[in-house]
């Protein structure tokens, strides 16, 4: 579900200690019914073991597939356009305490990389010719006192070209690929859900 930007920057996130010059283009939320406010790293899990870009539905592959495609072809995803060359990482900006807190694994197959996880926060960037992107995951609790995940994308574009593509990539972001996510990680906190359940059955037997 779509929420307002208010939903992150209301929100005390360590992030925003550092990303005053990014801007926040989406905030998204995430239903874990049953969650409760230490379960954040159990959500993080479930969402890794259900898998990366190649696991999801078809339409995501293809727009996907169809960008990577572009992105060759253009050299937008150069290795010097990425984290590191056009762009420092974030995590040279990171507070003491955050740097030294564990950083999270990165997935190859995945172009966004890994720059802290806290007990309710986290944060992956990715940079190339078009924009530096972090996405950021935080774990908050809803009106009905369970707790559930919030993803805020927080952009800063690359010059008057960025601005532009940010602007044509938005349709396919809000119609296909969000709620696909919404549809895999909701998905993934339920087949945790079950698995510990039938678990939990098979030992008490």
């Amino acid at each position: 579900m779509r929420l307002p930007t208010t939903a992150h920057t209301s929100r005390p996130w360590r992030v925003h200690e550092f990303t005053g010059d990014f801007s926040v283009e989406d905030v998204w939320a995430f239903r874990t019914p049953g969650a409760g406010p230490g379960d954040f790293p159990v959500m993080l899990a479930a969402m890794r073991a259900a898998g990366g870009l190649a696991e999801q539905p078809r339409p995501v592959r293809f727009l996907f597939a169809v960008r990577w495609r572009l992105g060759a072809l253009l050299g937008w995803d150069e290795p010097s356009a990425g984290v590191g060359e056009r762009v420092a990482s974030l995590r040279d900006r990171l507070p003491g305490d955050v740097r030294c807190a564990p950083r999270g694994p990165d997935n190859e197959n995945m172009p966004l990389k890994a720059v802290y996880e806290l007990d309710t926060e986290s944060a992956r960037e990715l940079a190339n010719k078009t924009v530096h992107t972090v996405m950021h995951l935080g774990w908050v609790e809803g009106a009905d006192g369970d707790h559930e995940l919030r993803m805020a994308v927080l952009v800063k574009p690359n010059g008057w070209f960025g601005r532009l593509y940010m602007a044509a990539i938005a349709p396919f972001r809000h119609l296909i690929v969000y709620p696909a996510l919404t549809r895999r990680w909701e998905r993934a906190w339920r087949d945790r859900a079950h698995a510990e359940a039938e678990h939990g059955e098979g030992t008490s037997r």
